[in-house]
């Protein structure tokens, strides 16, 4: 049965009670579908209890042949296709749906769909912020924290909405307006299986776009969608390289322009961004270039780059401290972010790094410590292979911590004024913390505690 059509006593199964699937479950029972939803992990009270009152049945802890009995199962955020329930589903003939496509025909007003290695969430705030800034109604969701089944059936003009490639492995039906590709990088290699099949999903997101529409990206990133005719690309880069007649975004010294074809119109200029670092400059370009691109108007929107806030943890400002900057972006949860932002940042700093990997190698990694950084502080489950690779990479200076606690004790003593203390881990959070927000958040704690004169030997007394 196709989604979108009339779900009236549909019988729908949805794999997964995170956030995501509690959405598309909530959607799925607003159009009268017989809801199940079914997780194979513990038992998750709030959800449970939302589910409950609205009369959502549902189970944890393994999937019963009830699950087999769909019309339909529904994917929420993050299952993969290799995931024994898929199989199993796909080998009985049950259609298998991923969250967009099932939610995509409910989705109203013009679609910018934003995507990427790293930046998305930025990117996508930016487009709200500044569609919102100029008196339309819009909204910025998806994975920046509200899932897009929320917004099925609203009235808003226009949806800034940011796509994981989880979600655009299995997207098939989304036609945004205009698309951006933040940038490409490794990430996500033990879900996809290859680095191709990651860009693959990523591409999934032009495939959908209808003829004519526009697609922002790096301009190192353009050859990956060659093959897909029907969008008109606009490629990212620093200074005036490539062809002059080239659809592009060119980041100057001062500015970011806008060329299509022989015409320039400028974006803005460098000096209203307040965020840090570089690559804010180019997330910034890429959300006023598909204002621009929509028809809303670049200068009209420049201004209101002036109000918008730093997302916590990326690349983050925290204090200073005796002359020495402290910046949290914790999320930096791959390694290409992480050289991203040694590099975006100016000045030497003392780098703070490691958690659980994702089974990346850390070649590029050492390469940006030895020229940005002089001294890495190394933690986290992934701290041999690390330090391996520094080493290896000709990185003078390399400490080991137990733990967040050492390694800001450690930073504090090596930092010298001048210099920037950056925690960015190049590493998920998932050996010590339950994500990347409460390790930002207990780095910025040990931070304060120093700031406000806790005896520095004493890290019980940070907590």
């Amino acid at each position: 049965m196709e989604a979108g059509k009339s779900l009236d006593g549909v019988k729908i199964g949805i794999i997964g009670a995170g956030l995501s699937g509690l959405s598309l479950a909530d959607l799925a029972v607003r159009k009268k579908a017989v809801v199940f939803v079914s997780d194979l992990g513990s038992r998750k009270d709030a959800a449970a209890d939302e589910m409950a009152s609205k009369g959502i049945d549902f189970e944890f802890e393994g999937h019963s042949p009830r699950l087999w009995e769909s019309d339909m199962i529904v994917l929420s955020s993050g299952i993969s296709p290799s995931a024994p329930a898929v199989k199993k589903a796909q080998e009985m003939g049950i259609p298998v749906l991923g969250e967009l496509d099932f939610v995509a025909p409910y989705l109203n007003g013009r679609l910018i769909g934003v995507t990427g290695s790293n930046g998305k969430s930025t990117t996508t705030a930016l487009a709200g912020h500044l569609i919102q800034g100029l008196g339309r109604r819009g909204a910025a969701i998806g994975n920046i924290g509200k899932p897009v089944a929320d917004y099925a059936d609203s009235d808003l003009e226009f949806l800034a909405i940011e796509l994981s490639s989880f979600q655009l492995y299995w997207a098939k039906k989304l036609p945004v307006e205009v698309s951006i590709v933040t940038n490409l990088d490794p990430d996500h290699l033990d879900w996809h299986g290859s680095y191709g099949n990651y860009v693959a999903a990523k591409a999934n997101l032009l495939k959908m776009q209808n003829p004519g529409s526009w697609a922002i990206g790096q301009k190192r990133d353009l050859g990956f969608f060659k093959d897909i005719p029907s969008v008109c690309l606009v490629g990212l880069g620093w200074g005036t390289d490539g062809p002059e007649k080239d659809n592009r975004i060119e980041m100057g010294e001062r500015e970011a322009l806008l060329w299509l074809e022989d015409e320039c119109r400028v974006l803005f200029h460098y000096d209203r961004l307040p965020l840090l670092g570089r690559h804010n400059l180019e997330n910034a370009a890429m959300a006023m270039a598909a204002v621009e691109l929509l028809g809303l108007g670049a200068e009209k929107a420049e201004t209101l780059l002036e109000s918008f806030p730093a997302l916590p943890h990326r690349c983050e400002a925290v204090t200073s401290i005796c002359g020495v900057d402290y910046v949290d972006d914790s999320k930096g949860t791959n390694v290409a972010a992480s050289v991203t932002a040694l590099g975006s940042l100016p000045g030497v700093k003392v780098v703070i790094l490691g958690g659980q990997g994702k089974g990346e190698e850390y070649g590029s990694l050492a390469e940006a410590v030895k020229k940005h950084a002089r001294v890495a502080i190394v933690m986290g489950a992934e701290r041999e292979r690390i330090v391996e690779a520094l080493q290896q990479g000709g990185v003078e200076r390399i400490l080991p911590a137990r733990d967040m606690e050492e390694a800001v004790l450690q930073a504090f003593q090596e930092a010298r004024p001048g210099e920037t203390v950056l925690l960015s881990p190049a590493c998920t959070s998932w050996d010590a913390y339950p994500n990347y927000k409460e390790r930002g958040r207990h780095f910025q704690r040990l931070v304060r505690s120093i700031r406000e004169g806790n005896e520095v030997g004493n890290t019980q007394a940070w907590d």
